[in-house]
């Protein structure tokens, strides 16, 4: 089997009015994310799957993030086999920390990495 290689974006590459699906579970989201991520677990995901498409109807891209890519990975897998214009964001909140991009918490705390 062929299988085509994960498409794939740096942290620098993502638009700041990018659209961003969190995959991560609920207590790494309240530590830190991107302002206005769509924060779908992965545990969750299939159950979820049509907040998403409801979401990216007008056939934006998705900007797939996890921890460090792994999860992330899958999930923009899954969703490129569902016909959507979907990338893993390389590195995760790890690397888009680490560029200097903005995070943000619900509760107003500083925002982290879990």
């Amino acid at each position: 089997m062929n299988f085509a290689p994960l498409p794939s974006v740096d942290v620098a590459v993502v638009p700041s009015d990018g659209f961003v699906l969190d995959v991560r579970e609920d207590d790494e989201w309240a530590a830190g994310h991107v302002e206005g991520a769509l924060h779908i677990p992965m545990s969750d995901f299939v159950s979820r799957f049509g907040e998403l498409t409801e979401a990216v109807e007008d056939g934006r891209r998705v900007h797939v993030m996890c921890r460090v890519g792994g999860r992330s990975a899958q999930v923009t897998q899954y969703l490129v086999q569902q016909g959507l214009d979907a990338v893993n964001i390389d590195g995760g909140m790890l690397a888009w920390d680490g560029a200097g991009r903005p995070m943000v918490t619900d509760n107003g705390n500083p925002a982290f990495v879990l």
